[in-house]
């Protein structure tokens, strides 16, 4: 029985990941919290990763507090890229598949078109240099990898932006969100299941792919269809980022062209309108 590793288990992937589990019960499942896959201590989680075994790992475990990683760098690039890097020799020494997450904050924002996965990358904020690394650590350590960004991702689980709205339209009589930042949301267990479907396909075709949900919006729109989908009485206005004032810079524009991994897996991504009635529910 295969043995796939799930780091991160406690994040919203991780949780996605755990739930779907149960519809693949031939595999053994490893689901990996802080305690059992440490990756802020490269020694440990050396003889971690020795001691499980695994031969699937979805490395889905990161640094991912954008804000706070403006002044904790050094722990942001250990997690992001030291930890990949060590996980991606592991990989590669052991004939293990490896799917590593990372994001569209890779990109500059200054695109105007749906960014493909060879558009050239240009970090704006020291997590987005941080997972960059990673990504390249991870290629050149183990050119078997499975590299996926994804954008905007929330869930039932963990702390995101779809909670956070249904908050705040429930607490309050109006509130505002940006409208100057463009992309599309990523529902976790659409990408859950697309990874799944990955492991599953007959052939294994490594690199860089992108996934979201389908959809060119703004947070503002975003939130217009939570509002809507739950029914909230909340006035929505839209503000420029100007307004909203962050220590790290977020690109304006981040939309992920999906072609490249629905041709080579032919997968099926719904639009984000959909999933995000399915996490309603």
């Amino acid at each position: 029985m295969k043995k796939i590793l799930v780091t991160g288990v406690n994040g919203q992937l991780g949780s996605e990941l755990n739930l779907l589990s149960k519809n693949y019960s031939s595999y053994e499942w490893i689901f990996a919290d802080r305690t059992k896959i440490t990756l802020d201590d490269l020694e440990l989680l050396s003889s971690q990763l020795n001691a499980i075994k695994p031969n699937i790992i979805f490395n889905c475990g990161a640094y991912t507090a954008v804000d706070k990683a403006e002044s904790e760098k050094e722990l942001a690039f250990k997690i992001n890229n030291s930890a990949v890097e060590l996980i991606a020799k592991f990989s590669k020494e052991n004939d293990i598949k490896l799917i590593h997450i990372s994001t569209d904050y890779v990109f500059d924002g200054t695109s105007s078109i749906a960014l493909k996965e060879e558009a050239d990358t240009n970090p704006i904020n020291v997590y987005g240099e941080s997972k960059l690394a990673g990504e390249k650590a991870c290629l050149k350590d183990n050119p078997d990898s499975i590299i996926i960004r994804t954008s905007w991702v929330y869930s039932k689980f963990g702390n995101n932006f779809v909670k956070t709205m249904q908050r705040l339209m429930h607490e309050r009589d109006s509130i505002n969100v940006v409208n100057d930042q463009i992309g599309s949301p990523t529902y976790a267990a659409d990408l859950a299941k697309a990874m799944m479907d990955i492991v599953e396909f007959p052939h294994w075709i490594p690199g860089i792919y992108n996934y979201s949900n389908e959809g060119e919006i703004s947070w503002y729109d975003f939130a217009l269809s939570i509002k809507e989908l739950g029914n909230y009485e909340c006035n929505v206005g839209g503000i420029p980022s100007s307004s909203y004032p962050t220590p790290a810079k977020r690109p304006e524009f981040s939309l992920l062209d999906k072609k490249k991994i629905k041709k080579t897996y032919n997968l099926e991504v719904p639009n984000y309108k959909e999933s995000l009635k399915k996490f309603f529910g």
